[in-house]
């Protein structure tokens, strides 16, 4: 194992066309190496199998920033197919652009980077943004196909245009986005998308005797006690007035009321903007003016 942390020797190879990010980490709060505890996502799972498919038989490197404990659950990618692991060393409890940060640093060369769309924890998918900024790279999020039948990222790509993918977005409302997608790119597949492939026993056993690379993470650790669960800000609200159902449906704001609600028609950028300034009214972010608690 290396832990030299070079950036030369971290980073995925420069032959390494697509690259799978995963995140692991112990369902049960423990450091554990029980499979039934830890693990990573079905959406994690479904994107080394996009990789693996899109690839085509080309390398594929399965990056995962975590302790040493998720080794075994990571090793298991060595099976069913992936050429390089990489295990970044550090505290998988670190925050998202901190996470993205360092698995850029591994992935900057790949033309394609394939992550899941959700963790098991906090599941907010921010992290294959993060890391699309990082990377300066095409990014498309919360995918439901990948143009598996015959796209590659070798200039084949099932749109017809070299160097592109064709992918399928989720919308609301039952509706569908298609997307022809250049690399170098980013992207996050839904569980649904594929089903990881099954290991041959002969490369099952040989998984557990793979070499796999070990860069420390440029953060650190993040200490136990700096780790908690995220509590916005309290609000003081009014108390309900009214009837007994009047007063439910104030609690649990059923029906929109119009003092809630408020339909504005902006430019992208100006309603970015005024979504930030509600968050922070509410107590979901933190005012940058006020110093941190």
């Amino acid at each position: 194992m290396d832990l030299s942390g070079g950036r030369a020797r971290s980073r995925v190879q420069a032959d390494v066309k697509v690259a799978v990010c995963w995140k692991w980490l112990s369902l049960d709060g423990e450091v554990d190496t029980d499979s039934r505890w830890a693990g990573v996502s079905p959406a994690d799972e479904a994107a080394l199998e996009v990789a693996l498919t899109v690839a085509d038989g080309g390398e594929v490197a399965v990056v995962c920033l975590g302790p040493a404990e998720a080794e075994p659950t990571i090793r298991t990618a060595f099976a069913v197919g992936v050429q390089r692991v990489i295990r970044v060393d550090a505290s998988p409890e670190l925050d998202s652009l901190v996470v993205a940060t360092a698995l850029a640093e591994q992935v900057h060369d790949a033309e394609l980077v394939v992550c899941g769309d959700y963790s098991l924890d906090r599941g907010t998918g921010s992290v294959p943004v993060f890391l699309a900024a990082e990377l300066g790279a095409a990014q498309a999020l919360g995918l439901v196909d990948v143009g598996l039948s015959g796209s590659d990222v070798s200039g084949k790509g099932t749109s017809g245009k070299a160097g592109t993918l064709r992918v399928i977005r989720r919308l609301d409302g039952g509706r569908r986005e298609i997307l022809d997608v250049p690399t170098p790119a980013v992207i996050s597949v839904e569980g649904s998308v594929a089903r990881l492939r099954r290991a041959p026993l002969s490369a099952a056993l040989a998984s557990r005797s793979a070499e796999i690379t070990v860069v420390r993470g440029p953060f650190g650790r993040l200490p136990e006690s700096e780790i908690h669960p995220y509590r916005p800000r309290s609000r003081m609200l009014p108390a309900p007035e009214g009837d007994a159902l009047a007063r439910l449906r104030e609690l649990i704001d059923v029906g929109g009321s119009e003092g809630n609600t408020e339909t504005l028609m902006m430019e992208p950028s100006d309603a970015a903007t005024k979504i930030v300034e509600q968050l922070r009214e509410w107590g979901y972010l933190a005012d940058p003016e006020m110093p941190a608690s």
